[in-house]
């Protein structure tokens, strides 16, 4: 039986504290982003997906943003190195939660430096940003875990957004959706369809045709929908004031093993 399991973990009580690297800060209403992750979760659940919620990691203003420290392909978990070390200690927890729904554990190790949010995937092709979070040696360890399961990995730079799924992220087809003004390098995948709004970039794959989005981006929502794609939004505006997205809130496990 194919499950799909959404891995979460709820916000910090110290979540305005989170790190702001290339926009300008602003305050963040706690309760308002309590309401709104719930939101988020109810919308997972609605949509078939199982959500298993993360140890809490209260002392990492960040650790809400659960795509970061690990990312799954296939029966592989990897536990990231972020880039920022004030964030490093988000892995804990992770490998025993993991390794008990059979998933295999590796982990990224010094000098390297990745963040999950850095990682977008299409089958088997895997595009990792390299900027201020990932580094090279980030990236070759990554391609060497991956090359074992079939999958290819190549690095594209990012300097104008946080991570790489910041500026963009792929539609069910493997179309690779972005803001242009934000992305690096429309080029770098073989299709590319611009969209009218930042948070239009960012779509979380909920399965079939069905794309989870924010709700702060009408126009790109409308856009995704002429193509014949069934559009969930939700508001995650105070995750927004911190550089996130819909697809940093969640670690969606396809397929899990066990």
């Amino acid at each position: 039986m194919d499950r799909r399991l959404a891995l979460v973990r709820r916000p910090s009580p110290s979540l305005a504290d989170g790190l702001v690297t290339h926009i300008e800060r602003t305050p963040v209403d706690l309760d308002l982003a309590l309401r709104q992750w719930r939101a988020y979760v109810d919308a997972l659940t609605e949509h078939g997906w199982q959500v298993v919620e993360a140890p809490a990691s209260d002392a990492h203003p960040d650790g809400v943003f659960i795509e970061d420290p690990v990312f799954v392909h296939g029966d592989l978990a990897v536990l990231m190195r972020p880039g920022a070390e004030e964030r490093r200690g988000e892995t804990e927890g992770l490998a025993d939660l993991l390794a008990a729904r059979g998933y295999r554990i590796a982990a990224i190790e010094a000098p390297g430096t990745i963040d999950g949010g850095d990682v977008l995937t299409h089958g088997d092709q895997v595009w990792v940003g390299l900027g201020g979070r990932t580094n090279q040696a980030g990236v070759d360890q990554l391609a060497a875990l991956l090359s074992e399961l079939g999958a290819t990995v190549t690095g594209v730079p990012v300097t104008k957004v946080l991570h790489l799924k910041s500026a963009v992220t792929a539609l069910p087809d493997g179309t690779v959706i972005g803001h242009e003004p934000l992305v690096d390098d429309p080029g770098a995948w073989p299709r590319f369809l611009a969209v009218p709004e930042e948070p239009g970039a960012h779509v979380v794959l909920l399965g079939d045709d069905r794309v989870l989005m924010s709700a702060a981006a009408p126009e790109s929502a409308a856009l995704l929908a002429a193509r014949g794609l069934d559009v969930v939004t939700v508001d995650i505006t105070e995750f927004e004031k911190l550089e996130g997205c819909v697809t940093c809130l969640s670690v969606r496990l396809r397929g899990a093993p066990a």
